[in-house]
C-alpha cells in the first residue's frame, strides 16, 4: 500500500508550533513563534482567518465552540472570540513564560501553567476569580482537566504527577503519583502530558521507558501499557474521540496509531519530517491534525486505514484496564444483564426478533431504520436537528425515564451474586478469599495464566504455598482443612478443535492427607457456571448459572442436586453439615427483589428454614454472608450492620438480630474519622474486619492487619468503649452522660441473652459436651450479674423506682435462689425496704415453685 504524501502547511515562522480543535470540529487553531494565530474551517481548503492583534511566541491554545485561550511567552493568557476573530482581553498575566493552556469541558474554566511555582486557575468570565494551586515545588510542564471537569492533573517538572480536586471552593490535591512520568525542563520538547481517556476512568502518560502506561484514578494502580512503538521520547500523544485508538509520536520521527483493546500499533509512519509537538483527533472525522517544531500544521485526512476505520465508528470504548471492572460478572464488578436490563438500563434490541415486536417493521423508538441511522444528522449546523438526549450513552444503553412509552417498561434491578471475602481486581491483584483461616490471593501474570497464593495465620499448623493458575480461578474458599476454587469456561486448548470451549471446573486442594494425591476437578455442565461457591469441614457447595445448587463430599462424590428457588442466586455459605444459600425473592415494596436465604442440614436431609427473607437496613445491599466460628448465619450489608440468625433450627423461628452498627462505634463518635469496615469474619463474641480510609471499599497490598469489635446490640444511642472491643486515643475523654450507666447495663443484658439463647440452641440439638455446659452455665450467670448490676444502677438512682428494681429481679435466670438473695442485699444497701419485702416475696415463690416442680417430678 503507497503511504499517503503529506504536505505540510507553513503556518506559522519556523519553531514551535501548537494546535486545538473546537469541541464541535469545526474550526482548528493554530498558535506559534510568531504574532499571528490561524483559524482554519475545518473541509475547506480555503485560506485560514488570520489574527494578528495578539503576543509574540505563543506557547499554548485551547478552544471552546465559541472562543479560545492562548498562553505566551511574555507570560500573558489572552482570550479570543471565535464569532469577531478578535482580542476579548487578557485572563491572567504570571511573571514567567506560560507552559500549557487547557479549558475545563464546559469552558468556564482556563488553567494555566507556567515557569511560576503555582498553577492558575481562572475563571473566563470573571478574570477575578481565580483558584491556585500550590502542592507543587517546581515549574509544571503540562496540564490537562478530566473528561468532568472535575480533576485536573499537573504534570511538574519534578518528575511527579499532582491531581486535584476541584469540586469544592478551595482545590484540593487528592493525590501525588511519583515515577509515572519523567523529569523534564519545561522547555523541552518531550513530552510529560497526562491525558484522561475520554470513557473518564483512566488516563494515560509517557513514562521515562518510552512507553505510554495507563493508570486507573479511582484506585491509582498501573494498568495496560503500549510498549515497544518508539527509540526516543515520546512528544505528543491523543485519544481517539471514541477512546478505541491512541496515537504517539516521538523524537524518533515515528508517527504510530495504537489500538486501545489490544494495545498493538495498527499503523506506522516513518520519517516524519520534523518533531512533531502537538496533534489532535478531530471530534468526527477520520483526520489527526499535529503541528511540529519547525512552524507547519499537518492535516493527515483518512489517518486510520480503511481496515480498522470500524474502530473510530464505535461508541465509546472502555479505557484498557489490566482487569475491567465492568467486565466483571462477580458481585464486585458490573450487575449481569437480566431481563434486558443493564444497570438499570434497558437495551434498545431486548424485545427485537420476538413474535410482537415492531422493532423489524418500524426501527428504534417507532421511527424507520433510516430515521434511526440519521437520528444524529446537524454536525455543522445547515439543517434541522433532532439531538439524541444523551450521546454521551451507548445506543444501546438508554436511560428508562428518557425512553419513550413503547420502551419504557419498568423492570426491577436484581441483586447482584458475589463471593464473600472476595475483592475486584486492582491492577493486577485481587483476593479471591479474606476470613480468618488466611487468605488467597491471585496475580495476573500476562493474557494466559495466574500465579495464585494461599497463605495462612497460623503457620504452625500450614504452610504457605502457591502455584501456577492456568485455568484463572476467579472465585475460592478457605478453610482449616482445604481450599476451594472455582472457573468459569474458558477457550479450549486443543488445536484440533480451536472455537470449543472448556467447561466450568470446581477444584478442591486439601492441606493434609494420608493418600498420594488428593486433589481432584469437578466439573460442572456445559453451559453453566459457579455463581457462588462455600466449604465447609463435610461439604462443597456451588451455586451455579443454571439456578442448581450442587452438593458434593470432600472427595468429589455428588450428593445432592436441586433448583433453589429464589433464583438467580446471590451467595451461599457453609459450616458442617449446614448449608446457607441466597437468592432474590419477591419483589419488595422499595421497587427492589428482596433477598430469600434458605438453611439446609446436608447430612439429615432436613431444612430449618425455607424460603424466608434476609432482613437487612433499609435501602442497604448486603456485603457478605457467613457462619460464626461458633456455627451460626451471620449477614453485614453495606450500611455496617452486622446481625446473627437467632433461633434457626426451629424451623419458623428464625430472626434477624443486629449485633453491631459500626457507624455507632465510639471512634466514630467525633465525626473526624471517616472508614468503612470490610468483613473478615465472626468469632468469639467479635467482628473481625479490616479498617479502610481514604474512601477504599476494599482491602489491598500488603494484607492489612485484622481488628475486631465487640458485639453491642445497639438498644443506645451509640457504642461505648467497653463494648467497642477497642479504646480510641484519639477520643477526648467525656464524663458518662446521667443514666450512661444504666444505658450500657441494658445493652449488656440484651447482648448476654441473645448470646445465652444461640448457645441454648446449639446445645439443645447437638450433644453438648462438658465444655459446652460449662460455657452455658458461664452465660447464665452473665445474664444475672447484668441484671444485679442494673439493679444496683436503679437503686442508686435518687428517684424511687421500685417497679421496674422488682422486674429486673424478675428476669434473673437462676433458679437457686442465689441471685435474688443478692438482689435483696443490694436493696437494703440503699435502704429500699419496700423494694428489699417485695423481693424477699419473689424468692419465696421461686422457692414454692421450685419444690412443686420437684415433686412432680
Amino acid at each position: 500500500m503507497n503511504q499517503q504524501r503529506l504536505r505540510g502547511r507553513p503556518a506559522h515562522m519556523p519553531g514551535p508550533t501548537f494546535l486545538s480543535y473546537t469541541p464541535n470540529g469545526r474550526k482548528l487553531i493554530s498558535v506559534g513563534s510568531n504574532n499571528a494565530i490561524r483559524v482554519f474551517q475545518t473541509g475547506s481548503d480555503a485560506e485560514p482567518t488570520n489574527i494578528d492583534d495578539c503576543q509574540d511566541s505563543n506557547t499554548a491554545v485551547a478552544a471552546a465552540n465559541d472562543f479560545f485561550v492562548t498562553g505566551s511567552e511574555d507570560g500573558t493568557v489572552c482570550k479570543y472570540s471565535l464569532e469577531s476573530n478578535s482580542l476579548d482581553g487578557v485572563l491572567v498575566r504570571c511573571t514567567l513564560p506560560i507552559r500549557d493552556v487547557a479549558l475545563s469541558p464546559d469552558g468556564k474554566w482556563a488553567a494555566v501553567a507556567s515557569d511560576e511555582l503555582v498553577v492558575k486557575v481562572v475563571n473566563t468570565d470573571d478574570m477575578s476569580r481565580v483558584l491556585y494551586l500550590r502542592d507543587q515545588a517546581r515549574p509544571v510542564k503540562h496540564i490537562s482537566f478530566d473528561h468532568s471537569g472535575t480533576f485536573l492533573a499537573v504534570s511538574c517538572s519534578d518528575g511527579c504527577i499532582y491531581v486535584y480536586s476541584l469540586s469544592s471552593e478551595e482545590p484540593k490535591m487528592i493525590r501525588k503519583v511519583d515515577g509515572l512520568i519523567k523529569s523534564l525542563e519545561t522547555d523541552v520538547e518531550a513530552s510529560s502530558k497526562v491525558i484522561w481517556h475520554p470513557d473518564g476512568r483512566a488516563f494515560a502518560a509517557p513514562t521515562p521507558t518510552r512507553e505510554v502506561q495507563i493508570m486507573s484514578p479511582s484506585d491509582w494502580e498501573w494498568q495496560r501499557v503500549f510498549k515497544n512503538g518508539h527509540t526516543a521520547d515520546i512528544t505528543a500523544l491523543a485519544w481517539s474521540p471514541n477512546g478505541g485508538l491512541l496515537a504517539t509520536t516521538g523524537a524518533d520521527r515515528r508517527l504510530l496509531i495504537w489500538e486501545t483493546k489490544t494495545q498493538k500499533i495498527i499503523k506506522t509512519f516513518e520519517g516524519v519530517r520534523a518533531t512533531i509537538l502537538d496533534m489532535a483527533w478531530h471530534p468526527t472525522e477520520n483526520i489527526l491534525s499535529y503541528t511540529n517544531n519547525d512552524g507547519e500544521l499537518y492535516i493527515h485526512t483518512d489517518i486510520v486505514p480503511s481496515e480498522h476505520t470500524g474502530i473510530l465508528q464505535k461508541s465509546l470504548q472502555p479505557a484498557p484496564f489490566i482487569h475491567d471492572p465492568l467486565a466483571e460478572i462477580s458481585a464486585n464488578g458490573r450487575p449481569p444483564i437480566t431481563n434486558g436490563l443493564k444497570n438499570g438500563l434497558v437495551s434498545r434490541h431486548a424485545r427485537r426478533g420476538t413474535p410482537d415486536s415492531l422493532d423489524e417493521i418500524l426501527g428504534d423508538d417507532g421511527m424507520s431504520a433510516s430515521e434511526a441511522d440519521g437520528f444524529i444528522t446537524d454536525d455543522d449546523g445547515t439543517g434541522p436537528s433532532r439531538k439524541r438526549p444523551n450521546d454521551h450513552l451507548d445506543a444501546l444503553d438508554y436511560p428508562l425515564s428518557k425512553r419513550r412509552a413503547t420502551h419504557s417498561a419498568w423492570q426491577p434491578t436484581v441483586h447482584p451474586p458475589f463471593q464473600p471475602g472476595s475483592t475486584p481486581w486492582r491492577g493486577n491483584r485481587r483476593y479471591l478469599a479474606l476470613n480468618l483461616t488466611g487468605c488467597i490471593w491471585t496475580l495476573s501474570q500476562d493474557d494466559y495464566h495466574n500465579t495464585i497464593t494461599v497463605e495462612f495465620y497460623d503457620r504452625s499448623l500450614h504452610r504457605d504455598f502457591h502455584f501456577t493458575d492456568a485455568f484463572k480461578y476467579d472465585k475460592a474458599c478457605l478453610t482449616p482443612h482445604g481450599c476451594l476454587f472455582s472457573c468459569p469456561p474458558s477457550p479450549s486448548t486443543d488445536p484440533k478443535s480451536p472455537s470449543a470451549t472448556q467447561p466450568a471446573h470446581l477444584y478442591y486442594r486439601p492441606h493434609e492427607t494420608w493418600t498420594t494425591r488428593s486433589d481432584f476437578r469437578i466439573p460442572l455442565p456445559g453451559g453453566e457456571t459457579a455463581t457462588a461457591i462455600a466449604l465447609s469441614a463435610s461439604y462443597i457447595v456451588v451455586c451455579t448459572s443454571a439456578a442448581y445448587v450442587r452438593i458434593y463430599s470432600l472427595f468429589g462424590v455428588p450428593l445432592r442436586v436441586y433448583r433453589q428457588k429464589a433464583t438467580p442466586a446471590v451467595s451461599c455459605a457453609a459450616w458442617r453439615d449446614y448449608v446457607l444459600t441466597i437468592g432474590n425473592g419477591a419483589i419488595g415494596p422499595d421497587g427492589r427483589p428482596a433477598l430469600v436465604y434458605s438453611l439446609e442440614n446436608v447430612a439429615r436431609d432436613e431444612v430449618c428454614q425455607a424460603e424466608d427473607t434476609v432482613a437487612l437496613s433499609p435501602g442497604a445491599e448486603l456485603a457478605s454472608a457467613l457462619f460464626s466460628a461458633e456455627g451460626d448465619p451471620c449477614v453485614y450489608d453495606d450500611q455496617g450492620v452486622l446481625a446473627v440468625l437467632q433461633h434457626w433450627r426451629a424451623p419458623g423461628q428464625a430472626r434477624w438480630v443486629p449485633v453491631l452498627d459500626t457507624t455507632r462505634l465510639a471512634r466514630l463518635a467525633s465525626g473526624r474519622k471517616e472508614e468503612r469496615y470490610f468483613p473478615v469474619g465472626v468469632a468469639r463474641e467479635a467482628f473481625h474486619c479490616i479498617i479502610l480510609k481514604g474512601g477504599d471499599r476494599y482491602p489491598y497490598f500488603p494484607r492489612p492487619l485484622l481488628t475486631e469489635f465487640g458485639f453491642c446490640v445497639p438498644v443506645v444511642d451509640r457504642a461505648g468503649k467497653e463494648a467497642s472491643g477497642m479504646g480510641d486515643g484519639e477520643e477526648d475523654e467525656e464524663e458518662e452522660a446521667p443514666g450512661g450507666e444504666a444505658q450500657r447495663l441494658e445493652e449488656m443484658f440484651v447482648r448476654q441473652s441473645l448470646l445465652l439463647s444461640l448457645l441454648e440452641d446449639l446445645t439443645g440439638a447437638t450433644r453438648a459436651t462438658h465444655s459446652q455446659r460449662t460455657e452455658l452455665a458461664r452465660k447464665g450467670l452473665e445474664v444475672d450479674k447484668a441484671l444485679l448490676q442494673l439493679l444496683a444502677a436503679e437503686c442508686r438512682d435518687g428517684e424511687e423506682r421500685g417497679m421496674k428494681a422488682l422486674e429486673i429481679v424478675g428476669l434473673m435466670k437462676d433458679r437457686s435462689g442465689k441471685m435474688v438473695e443478692a438482689a435483696g442485699k443490694v436493696a437494703n444497701r440503699f435502704g429500699r425496704d419496700v423494694l428489699g419485702e417485695r423481693i424477699r416475696e419473689l424468692a419465696e415463690r421461686r422457692l414454692v415453685g421450685l419444690d412443686d416442680d420437684e415433686g412432680a417430678g
